[in-house]
């Protein structure tokens, strides 16, 4: 078994986020924010989207600007790692 755990082996996308909960064990909920136009009323509005990312050391807290990468599923709902603090 490789000595890499805490950083993912494939390369897979990365996304900057913002961590909005961290409140499980090894687990931080993220938010990614854009904007979209609407088709009909050329409009921009904010789309937010979340996802669960893995924090093996529980170093992570609120409000921290983030950078996730894909992972392999590492349980239910998370797909995600948190590489590194921006």
């Amino acid at each position: 078994m490789p000595e890499t755990l805490n950083k993912p082996v494939s390369a897979g996308r990365k996304l900057q986020a913002t961590v909005v909960s961290d409140k499980m064990k090894k687990t931080v909920v993220v938010a990614i924010t854009s904007l979209k136009l609407h088709p009909k009323y050329k409009k921009y509005f904010k789309v937010t989207k979340k996802f669960k990312a893995h924090d093996e050391n529980n170093e992570y807290k609120v409000g921290d600007q983030v950078i996730i990468q894909e992972t392999r599923p590492m349980s239910k709902e998370k797909r995600w790692v948190v590489i590194s603090r921006v």
